[in-house]
């Protein structure tokens, strides 16, 4: 009996009545069937928004890759070291913009990279932090130790030295070869001893003018200093007077040990109204600012050369000053020894011996003319060279020129700087 009345077999279902049989041939036995298609897609997929966004994004992930990339090649090639295999100097004008830098460094192969080292400058927030100045950059020095020593402004320092007894023009003639410094010297010749002897630090581009205006405010500024200490019984009138017989103390002696002793002697003798009888005043009476030539002695005939500097010849002292003179010499001025000499003479070795009467001085001068006398002779056995068209002899107290009409003697008469 058939319990499935809709004949569907025992699960109620009929089984599909089977198509007739297609034969295949081999090839077609062996052709894969085609696979599930995929589903059609959305309307929304296929909107022109969403491709638009699509490739935004791509791109944004692209261009955010690259400059990931970028960066760090480029952090790479700021912080490797530099091209320039040796140390050279780089000047930084005012005014001057990151990019001109970058390109100038560029030019002169200290970076590889203009743009990069522009691009790091501001990365690091230092547009406008790099200083004007002169740089030493030293060898394989990266973009970064660059831009950190231009940020610094330790720029590379010069040094220009006014030695103690250098006159005005001699001291106006090394700053005028200074290379390092710019600008035109001063129209006006500052006064004789009106300039600081000192060593000046500065960078390149500092300006002549203001090298000398700086001197002459220093020197002011110490001579009014050490004026205001000096001793009260000086038989000075004005600082005029104290500068002037300083620069001759400078001129006398380059030794610190002697230099208050040398200054009292000449005190001393203006105290008695007695002539000064400095041989450096007769040079500068007769050279002027320009000074000795090296190789010229003062002759006997100098001494009695009529000018208005020659001490020999006039009393008290000279017009102006000789030199520039130094802190030492004018603190020795200010404050002298406290002696009752009057004269003194070189040793032959650098210094002085000194003395209180006349006749110790004229031992002093015999002992001096003796030695002088060997080292002529020792001089004469080593076949020494002749000072050719030498026709006066060298002032060396042989005819006692250095002794006045009333027997005073002072200075170290042929034995002068």
């Amino acid at each position: 009996m058939n319990t499935n009345p809709a004949g569907n077999g025992d699960l109620g279902q009929r089984p599909a009545t089977p198509g007739p049989i297609v034969p295949k041939t081999a090839n077609e036995a062996l052709r894969p069937e085609a696979g599930t298609p995929p589903p059609k897609r959305s309307r929304a997929s296929r909107s022109q928004v969403v491709v638009f966004m699509n490739f935004v994004i791509s791109s944004v992930m692209l261009m955010v890759l690259a400059a990931g990339v970028a960066l760090y090649f480029g952090k790479q090639e700021f912080t490797e070291p530099g091209p320039s295999a040796n140390a050279d100097t780089f000047l930084v004008k005012p005014n001057t913009g990151v990019q001109d830098i970058a390109d100038q460094l560029e030019r002169r192969g200290l970076i590889s990279d203009a743009r990069i080292f522009r691009l790091g400058v501001r990365a690091f927030g230092n547009d406008s932090a790099l200083k004007a100045g002169e740089y030493e950059i030293k060898p394989r020095a990266s973009m970064r130790d660059i831009m950190e020593l231009l940020k610094s402004g330790k720029s590379v320092m010069y040094s220009l030295t006014i030695p103690e007894g250098l006159t005005v023009e001699q001291a106006l003639q090394r700053i005028a070869e200074e290379g390092a410094l710019s600008g035109d010297m001063p129209a006006a010749t500052p006064a004789e001893g009106s300039l600081a002897t000192d060593t000046l630090r500065f960078t390149r581009g500092a300006t002549r003018q203001e090298m000398v205006d700086k001197l002459l405010a220093d020197q002011k500024k110490l001579v009014d200093d050490v004026w205001k200490r000096r001793a009260p019984d000086l038989p000075l009138a004005n600082v005029d007077e104290f500068v002037t017989l300083a620069s001759i103390v400078e001129k006398e002696t380059g030794r610190g040990d002697e230099r208050s002793r040398v200054a009292a002697v000449f005190l001393n003798r203006l105290a008695k109204g007695m002539r000064l009888q400095s041989d450096p005043t007769i040079i500068y009476g007769l050279f002027g600012g320009k000074g000795k030539p090296a190789d010229r002695p003062i002759y006997q005939s100098d001494i009695q050369k009529q000018t208005p500097y020659n001490t020999y010849l006039i009393s008290g002292l000279p017009p102006t000053p000789i030199a520039n003179p130094g802190r030492a010499a004018l603190e020795a001025v200010a404050n002298p020894s406290k002696t009752e000499e009057l004269y003194f003479v070189a040793d032959g070795t650098g210094g002085h011996v000194f003395a209180a009467t006349l006749e110790e001085h004229n031992q002093n001068v015999a002992r001096y003319r003796a030695l002088q006398k060997k080292q002529a002779e020792d001089a004469a056995k080593a076949n020494a060279p002749k000072v050719e068209g030498q026709t006066d002899a060298p002032a060396d107290g042989s005819d006692n020129s250095n002794t006045d009409d009333n027997g005073d003697a002072g200075g170290d008469t042929g034995a002068a700087q």
